[in-house]
């Protein structure tokens, strides 16, 4: 059965496929300077490096998008971000790192067909952190009712 399980797994965490990587962070740089040239956050938690990309590509669809405004072509949304946007830097990749600059014409051309593209939500580790915290606290609660 826990063969079926892996191959039901997606594969940006399938650490078994893709092999396990200590130290990626992904780094939100405000692209507005106001915090200067460092990150405003790091991001840890990531297994595979393909993990940490989509999570950055996603972070920085996000940005563009939310930068977008109604009639704004590919120039005026990219210096929108270029001024208020956030950039995502993954760390610890090599080579192998996604790089904003790759997609971004793209990015600024057209709107995200669909919400899953924005959607590094659903993908942030710090998420399954806090779900083992909320686990832990209920399992606390239920041991200590036995």
């Amino acid at each position: 059965m826990s063969g079926h399980d892996e191959a039901d797994e997606d594969p940006i965490f399938a650490r078994e496929v893709l092999g396990q990587v200590e130290g990626l962070e992904v780094h939100i740089m405000d692209l507005s300077g106001a915090n200067g040239a460092e990150p405003v956050e790091v991001v840890r938690g990531f297994g595979t490096v393909a993990h940490a990309n989509a999570f950055a590509r996603r972070y920085v669809r996000d940005s563009v998008d939310i930068c977008r405004a109604r009639g704004m072509d590919a120039r005026a949304v990219m210096e929108a971000w270029g001024t208020f946007g956030e950039d995502a830097v993954v760390q610890g990749a090599g080579e192998d790192a996604w790089r904003s600059a790759n997609e971004l014409a793209d990015f600024a051309a057209r709107p995200a067909a669909d919400a899953e593209e924005r959607s590094w939500r659903i993908i942030d580790p710090r998420r399954d952190e806090d779900d083992e915290d909320d686990e832990e606290g209920e399992g606390g609660e239920e041991e200590g009712e036995a």
